[in-house]
């Protein structure tokens, strides 16, 4: 070892939640990223609608047209809910 004790998870809890509102403890954000794909299961007869979907939009496959659409409502998803809750913290705010 280099001579450093090494701390327990415990610790480690007590220092991040110390630190916590503290910008200056902290290092530049990292920008982490999952797996490069995962899987998922579709009934036959909806990865064939999948399939004649993607050759109408000129996708090369199933999976690239569907990861597109995917994408496409989680944005919209996300700017659904920062909108919704926004209006809620302005009604809090209203209501205070």
């Amino acid at each position: 070892m280099n001579g450093k004790k090494q701390l327990t998870e415990l610790e480690i809890d007590d220092i991040v939640i110390s630190q916590a509102d503290d910008d200056e403890a902290w290092e530049d954000a990292v920008d982490v990223y999952g797996a490069d794909s995962a899987t998922i299961s579709l009934p036959p007869t909806l990865a064939a609608r999948a399939a004649f979907l993607a050759q109408l939009h000129n996708m090369p496959d199933a999976e690239t047209w569907l990861q597109s659409i995917i994408r496409e409502r989680i944005d919209f998803e996300e700017a659904a809910f920062a909108g919704l809750k926004q209006v809620m913290e302005q009604k809090a705010a209203y209501q205070a």
